[in-house]
C-alpha cells in the first residue's frame, strides 16, 4: 500500500513505525500535520514520586533528563514511549494500552501517594484530565508543560498534487488533533472527493470522529490505541485488498 503519514516528523531520530511500515512492504510518503516545539521547561525531579509520559514528544522534548529522574518509576501511555523511556535510560518503566484514562486506573493500582508527587511530562493540549482523575484518587500531580504541537498551515504542492492524483491507497492519523487539522487543511484545498476512497487509519474512535466534517470517509480504526495496533490494522486491510 502507498500511506500518507501523518505524524510529526521524527528527524533524524529512529521512527521504528515507519521503518516497519517500510519493511511490511509498504510505501510511506511523510506529511507531517503537527510541528512539535520544545517548551524549554526544565522540570525540577527531586522528591517526585514518580514520572507519568504521555507522549513519545515529552521525553524528545526533555532529554537529556538528569541521573535523578532515571531512579524514578516512569508511567508511559503505551509500549512506543515506553521503549523510547527504556531507551534513554529508563529503568523501572510501566506500561499502560494506550489512553490517558486507562493509564490513570493503572498509575491507581500501581503507585502509593504517600511516596511524593507525581510529575507529568505533558504536551500544550491534554486529551484527557489525567491529574484530575488521579487527585480524586488522593494523588498530587505537577504537570509540567514541556512541548507544544503547532499545526501545519497548509499541504504542500506536491502532496496536493499526489492527492488529486489519487496517488494513496490509505492515510495514517495517530491523534484526533491531527486528524482535525488533516480535515480542515484537506477542505481548504478543495479536497473531500479525492480523499474519499481512501482508508483512513485511525488509532482510536476519537481520531475517527474528528473525520466527520469530511463525510464519509473510509474509516479503519484500531483496536487498541497504539502503534502496534495500528500496523496490525494496517496489515489486516492490505491483506483484505490483494
Amino acid at each position: 500500500m502507498h500511506l500518507l503519514l501523518t505524524r510529526p516528523d521524527a528527524g533524524a531520530e529512529p521512527d521504528p513505525f515507519t521503518d516497519a511500515l517500510v519493511a511490511a512492504g509498504h510505501r510511506v510518503t511523510q506529511a507531517p500535520l503537527l510541528s512539535i516545539v520544545p517548551t524549554g521547561a526544565a522540570p525540577a525531579f527531586d522528591g517526585a514520586g514518580g514520572l507519568i509520559v504521555t507522549s513519545r514528544n515529552a521525553l524528545k522534548s526533555v532529554a537529556p533528563f538528569p541521573d535523578a529522574a532515571f531512579a524514578l518509576t516512569l508511567y508511559a501511555v503505551g509500549p512506543g514511549t515506553g521503549a523510547l523511556a527504556r531507551t534513554l535510560g529508563f529503568r523501572h518503566v510501566i506500561e499502560g494500552p494506550g489512553t490517558g484514562r486507562e493509564l490513570a486506573a493503572l498509575i491507581a493500582s500501581d503507585a502509593d501517594p504517600a511516596v511524593g508527587p507525581l510529575v507529568h511530562l505533558a504536551g500544550e493540549t491534554l486529551a484527557f484530565d489525567l491529574k484530575g482523575a488521579l487527585a480524586a484518587r488522593g494523588f498530587t500531580v505537577r504537570t509540567e508543560t514541556v512541548y507544544r504541537a503547532e499545526p501545519a498551515g497548509a499541504l504542500t504542492a506536491d502532496i496536493v498534487s499526489l492527492l488529486r492524483q489519487g496517488a494513496f491507497d490509505g492515510v495514517v492519523l495517530m491523534s484526533p488533533r491531527t486528524a482535525k487539522t488533516y480535515a480542515g487543511l484537506i477542505s481548504e484545498a478543495a479536497l473531500g472527493a479525492a480523499v474519499r476512497p481512501m482508508l483512513h487509519f485511525c488509532l482510536s474512535d476519537a481520531v475517527g470522529r474528528a473525520l466527520e466534517a469530511l463525510g464519509g470517509v473510509r474509516v479503519a480504526v484500531a483496536r487498541l490505541p497504539n502503534s502496534q495496533e495500528m500496523l496490525a490494522l494496517i496489515a489486516r486491510k492490505a491483506s483484505d485488498s490483494l
